[in-house]
This record gives C-alpha cells, sequence and structure tokens, in this order.
C-alpha cells in the first residue's frame, strides 16, 4: 500500500498485525501494533439442537455454573435443569439467546397436577422459558386417560400464555408400544409442542425405535425430544435420522466435539 511516497506493509501472525509506515528509500518512519478480532471456529449444527442437561437431585451450585459456563462456549440450544436452578441458569444466560428448560413432577410423574402448574408458573417466573414435564405414566398404566390428559393440558394451557414450550416426557422404557402410542396421542391432542422419550432415571433411555414410532404417531409438525443414554455423536446422529429435533443429553460436549472431528475429517470439510 502506497500513501504518497511512503509504504505500508503488513505483517501479520494469528490476531497480532504489524503496520509498518515507510519513506521511498525504505526507512521506517513508524510502526502500528493492532490484534484483530477472529472470527469464532464455526460450531457443527447440531449444537443448537442440544439440551444441555444436569438433573442429579446432587448437582451443585458449582456444577449449574459450569454446566452454563459449557452452555456459552459451545452454544447449545438450552439448559435443562430442575427448578430450583432455574432462576440462576436465567442470570448466568441473560443476553445470550440460551434458554432455560426446567423439568416440571421430575422424575416420576405422579405430583397432582396442582403441585405441577404451581412448579410451572414459579419456573417461567424464575425465567424458563420450556417445561420439560413428566406425564403420570402411573395414571396412564391404569387407563385414566381423562386424568392424563388435563394433567398435561393444565400445564400446557399455562405455559403457552407465556409463550413457554411443553415437552411431555413420556418415560418409554415402563410403557407398551400401545401405551406409547395413546400417550403420544393424548400429549398432541391437548397441543404440547413435544414429545420426549425418558428422565434417564426409570432404567432405560431414547432407542431409534421409540423415536420412530413417536414421529409417526405425531406427525411432521410436533417435536420429538430424545433424551436418556444418548452419549456419542453416532447416538445422536441415528436418533436425529429416526424422526427427532431435540436431543437432552449431559454429554453434549463430547457430541460437538466427534462432530468436529468428523466435519474435519470429511472429505468435504474446508469446502473440497
Amino acid at each position: 500500500m502506497t500513501e504518497g511516497n511512503n509504504y505500508i506493509r503488513k505483517a501479520q501472525y494469528e490476531n497480532i498485525q504489524l503496520s509498518i509506515h515507510m519513506d521511498a528509500k525504505g526507512h521506517v518512519l513508524d510502526l502500528d501494533l493492532q490484534h484483530i478480532d477472529q472470527p469464532e471456529p464455526a460450531r457443527p449444527a447440531i449444537t443448537a439442537l442440544i439440551d444441555h442437561t444436569l438433573l442429579k437431585p446432587e448437582a451443585t451450585e458449582e456444577q449449574i455454573q459450569t454446566l452454563c459456563d459449557e452452555a456459552l462456549e459451545y452454544r447449545f440450544g438450552a439448559v435443562c435443569v430442575n427448578s430450583c436452578w432455574v432462576s440462576l441458569c436465567t442470570q448466568l444466560l441473560q443476553g445470550s439467546g440460551i434458554k432455560v428448560a426446567s423439568v416440571i413432577g421430575f422424575p416420576w410423574g405422579s405430583p397432582v397436577t396442582a403441585a405441577k402448574v404451581a412448579e410451572a408458573r414459579q419456573a417461567m417466573q424464575d425465567g424458563a422459558s420450556e417445561l420439560d414435564m413428566v406425564m403420570n405414566y402411573g395414571k396412564l398404566k391404569s387407563g385414566d386417560y381423562a386424568y392424563v390428559a388435563n394433567d398435561i393440558r393444565e400445564v400446557v394451557r399455562l405455559a403457552h400464555k407465556h409463550d413457554a414450550l411443553v415437552k411431555v416426557i413420556l418415560e418409554t422404557a415402563v410403557l407398551s408400544e400401545e401405551e406409547k402410542i395413546i400417550a403420544c396421542l393424548i400429549a398432541k391432542e391437548v397441543r404440547a409442542d413435544f414429545v420426549k422419550t425418558s428422565t434417564g432415571f426409570a432404567g432405560g433411555g431414547a432407542t431409534v425405535e421409540d423415536i420412530a414410532l413417536m414421529r409417526k404417531v405425531v406427525g411432521p409438525d410436533m417435536g420429538v425430544k430424545a433424551s436418556g443414554g444418548v452419549r456419542s455423536y453416532a447416538d445422536a446422529q441415528k436418533m436425529l435420522a429416526a424422526g427427532a429435533t431435540r436431543i437432552g443429553t449431559s454429554s453434549g460436549i463430547r457430541i460437538v466435539q466427534e462432530a468436529a472431528g468428523q466435519a474435519q475429517n470429511s472429505p468435504t470439510a474446508g469446502g473440497y
């Protein structure tokens, strides 16, 4: 670059750029040092589909803070926590665009409807915009479908008044195929936003077969969340291929790292 009879030469290493101002004879007149902002490396598209999750009852405040730090670093779509931690997560994630999801009636789904509604109301007041509600699967297995429908409906009505989403956790590991179908039909009929496989606390998790069945029953427009036992990028890919639109996992970092590694090793990576 030239400025009159003077010249500017630039040298750069990583984010450090040196501008060297010289006269026509090559004498250095001045040096400018700049630190250039580097664009963030592209994240695998799967990050936005992950609910970064910590639901262990013994989870500490420090662990919840770490969960949120990780969500910010990896740009997960949401964090999913027990309702007592919603307020803290809302503070830590404020302005980031990362959603806070609270479980409701977790993990057994057996609290009375009024208790679930109260927990949902408090969670939304504390900043939750998504509610992962455990269906009362004991009532479902008893054939009391009206109770199950009303239980879900009351939480959905409240949530939608506050523009929050409801994901209904079916606990597929304890249901027969017919019960899974009935549960999906009920959740769809009362206008829940998602059906979700599992809490991870009932001895089983998401399977490809269950995700495929749930997608077939609810159709193309309702969300399906795979949760429980999704621990690798390969697991996540299988769930998404079967019809999942959201992944709930405590292994989100591993999944993203594996996804990035596969992208780097792909023949098409880097524009080739």
